[in-house]
Protein backbone atom coordinates (compact mmCIF):
# COMPACT_ATOMS: atom_id res chain seq x y z
CA UNK A 1 0.00 0.00 0.00
CA UNK A 2 1.44 3.40 -0.83
CA UNK A 3 1.65 5.80 1.92
CA UNK A 4 -1.82 7.24 2.78
CA UNK A 5 -0.36 10.40 4.53
CA UNK A 6 0.60 12.15 1.55
CA UNK A 7 -2.89 12.78 0.90
CA UNK A 8 -5.13 14.39 3.35
CA UNK A 9 -8.50 12.69 3.96
CA UNK A 10 -10.33 15.31 2.62
CA UNK A 11 -7.95 14.90 -0.33
CA UNK A 12 -8.55 11.23 -0.22
CA UNK A 13 -12.05 11.67 -0.10
CA UNK A 14 -12.34 13.58 -3.61
CA UNK A 15 -9.76 10.93 -5.28
CA UNK A 16 -12.98 8.13 -3.55
CA UNK A 17 -15.86 10.14 -4.72
CA UNK A 18 -14.31 9.99 -8.56
CA UNK A 19 -13.49 6.14 -8.22
CA UNK A 20 -16.60 5.86 -6.78
CA UNK A 21 -18.35 7.49 -9.61
CA UNK A 22 -16.56 5.53 -11.90
CA UNK A 23 -14.57 8.57 -13.30
CA UNK A 24 -11.83 7.15 -15.06
CA UNK A 25 -8.21 9.27 -14.05
CA UNK A 26 -5.32 8.66 -12.69
CA UNK A 27 -2.63 10.34 -10.60
CA UNK A 28 0.22 11.70 -12.81
CA UNK A 29 3.91 13.87 -12.31
CA UNK A 30 5.12 14.11 -8.93
CA UNK A 31 2.22 12.62 -6.94
CA UNK A 32 2.41 9.84 -8.84
CA UNK A 33 6.10 9.22 -8.16
CA UNK A 34 6.10 9.90 -4.74
CA UNK A 35 3.12 7.23 -4.57
CA UNK A 36 5.44 5.19 -6.38
CA UNK A 37 8.18 5.68 -3.26
CA UNK A 38 10.40 8.10 -5.11
CA UNK A 39 11.69 10.65 -2.14
CA UNK A 40 10.55 14.15 -3.26
CA UNK A 41 7.75 16.95 -2.80
CA UNK A 42 5.29 18.52 -5.07
CA UNK A 43 2.94 21.14 -4.04
CA UNK A 44 0.06 19.40 -6.37
CA UNK A 45 -1.60 16.41 -7.27
CA UNK A 46 -1.92 16.33 -11.17
CA UNK A 47 -4.61 14.15 -12.31
CA UNK A 48 -5.35 13.13 -15.75
CA UNK A 49 -8.81 12.54 -16.61
CA UNK A 50 -10.21 10.16 -19.52
CA UNK A 51 -13.18 12.47 -20.15
CA UNK A 52 -13.95 15.76 -18.88
CA UNK A 53 -17.58 15.93 -20.25
CA UNK A 54 -18.19 13.12 -18.48
CA UNK A 55 -20.91 13.74 -16.62
CA UNK A 56 -20.39 11.42 -13.30
CA UNK A 57 -17.07 13.85 -12.53
CA UNK A 58 -19.67 16.91 -11.84
CA UNK A 59 -21.74 14.56 -9.59
CA UNK A 60 -18.51 13.02 -7.72
CA UNK A 61 -16.71 16.38 -7.23
CA UNK A 62 -20.38 17.69 -5.70
CA UNK A 63 -20.67 15.07 -3.67
CA UNK A 64 -17.37 16.93 -1.73
CA UNK A 65 -17.99 20.06 -2.36
CA UNK A 66 -15.83 20.69 -5.62
CA UNK A 67 -17.05 21.59 -8.82
CA UNK A 68 -15.23 21.84 -12.26
CA UNK A 69 -14.45 25.09 -14.01
CA UNK A 70 -13.97 24.36 -18.36
CA UNK A 71 -11.13 26.07 -19.97
CA UNK A 72 -11.14 29.64 -21.09
CA UNK A 73 -8.87 31.77 -23.23
CA UNK A 74 -6.54 32.51 -20.84
CA UNK A 75 -7.25 29.42 -17.79
CA UNK A 76 -6.42 26.02 -17.88
CA UNK A 77 -9.67 23.27 -16.92
CA UNK A 78 -9.62 23.77 -13.19
CA UNK A 79 -11.16 21.78 -9.91
CA UNK A 80 -12.14 24.61 -6.75
CA UNK A 81 -13.39 24.50 -3.74
CA UNK A 82 -14.45 21.87 -0.79
CA UNK A 83 -11.73 19.37 -1.09
CA UNK A 84 -10.10 20.19 -4.83
CA UNK A 85 -7.63 22.89 -3.82
CA UNK A 86 -4.41 20.97 -4.18
CA UNK A 87 -5.28 19.12 -7.42
CA UNK A 88 -4.70 20.12 -11.11
CA UNK A 89 -6.59 18.89 -14.12
CA UNK A 90 -4.22 17.45 -16.78
CA UNK A 91 -5.26 17.33 -20.41
CA UNK A 92 -1.91 16.33 -22.09
CA UNK A 93 1.12 14.40 -21.11
CA UNK A 94 4.12 15.65 -22.82
CA UNK A 95 6.03 12.36 -24.48
CA UNK A 96 3.49 9.83 -23.88
CA UNK A 97 0.47 7.92 -25.69
CA UNK A 98 -3.17 8.57 -25.19
CA UNK A 99 -5.26 8.44 -21.85
CA UNK A 100 -6.27 5.30 -22.88
CA UNK A 101 -3.37 3.37 -23.81
CA UNK A 102 -1.30 5.30 -20.45
CA UNK A 103 -3.76 3.90 -18.36
CA UNK A 104 -3.19 0.05 -19.79
CA UNK A 105 0.43 0.62 -18.01
CA UNK A 106 -0.39 2.28 -15.06
CA UNK A 107 -0.61 0.36 -11.39
CA UNK A 108 -3.31 0.06 -8.98
CA UNK A 109 -2.40 2.08 -6.04
CA UNK A 110 -4.19 1.32 -2.62
CA UNK A 111 -4.62 4.89 -1.02
CA UNK A 112 -6.12 4.47 2.14
CA UNK A 113 -10.26 3.77 1.56
CA UNK A 114 -9.63 4.10 -2.24
CA UNK A 115 -7.62 2.28 -4.89
CA UNK A 116 -5.98 4.67 -7.56
CA UNK A 117 -4.20 4.25 -11.21
CA UNK A 118 -1.11 5.72 -10.99
CA UNK A 119 1.00 6.16 -14.37
CA UNK A 120 4.24 4.33 -14.30
CA UNK A 121 7.97 5.78 -12.81
CA UNK A 122 8.82 5.23 -16.43
CA UNK A 123 6.00 6.83 -17.94
CA UNK A 124 7.01 10.08 -15.57
CA UNK A 125 10.33 9.55 -16.56
CA UNK A 126 9.45 9.64 -20.17
CA UNK A 127 7.03 12.98 -19.89
CA UNK A 128 9.63 14.61 -17.62
CA UNK A 129 12.08 13.97 -20.48
CA UNK A 130 10.00 15.07 -23.13
CA UNK A 131 8.92 18.25 -21.42
CA UNK A 132 12.64 18.87 -20.58
CA UNK A 133 11.84 22.20 -18.32
CA UNK A 134 14.50 23.14 -16.08
CA UNK A 135 12.49 21.75 -13.08
CA UNK A 136 12.35 18.28 -14.79
CA UNK A 137 15.82 17.61 -15.86
CA UNK A 138 16.44 18.60 -12.04
CA UNK A 139 14.45 15.84 -10.63
CA UNK A 140 15.57 13.59 -13.72
CA UNK A 141 18.61 12.14 -11.78
CA UNK A 142 16.13 11.15 -8.58
CA UNK A 143 13.44 9.36 -10.53
CA UNK A 144 15.76 7.53 -12.14
CA UNK A 145 17.53 6.34 -9.15
CA UNK A 146 13.96 5.40 -7.89
CA UNK A 147 13.26 3.61 -11.04
CA UNK A 148 16.88 1.96 -11.10
CA UNK A 149 15.98 1.02 -7.23
CA UNK A 150 12.97 -0.75 -8.18
CA UNK A 151 13.98 -2.67 -11.10
CA UNK A 152 16.75 -3.97 -8.77
CA UNK A 153 14.29 -5.00 -5.90
CA UNK A 154 11.91 -6.48 -8.60
CA UNK A 155 14.73 -8.79 -10.51
CA UNK A 156 15.50 -9.90 -6.37
CA UNK A 157 12.00 -11.10 -5.57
Amino acid sequence: MADASLFSDREQALLEALSEAGVEFMVVGMAAASLHGVPAVTEDINLWFSDLSDPQLLVALKRVGATYVAPSVSNPPLLVGGSAELFDVVTHMHGLESFEKERARSSAVSLGRVEVQVLSLERIIASKRASNRPKDRAILPVLEDALRLKRSRERRD
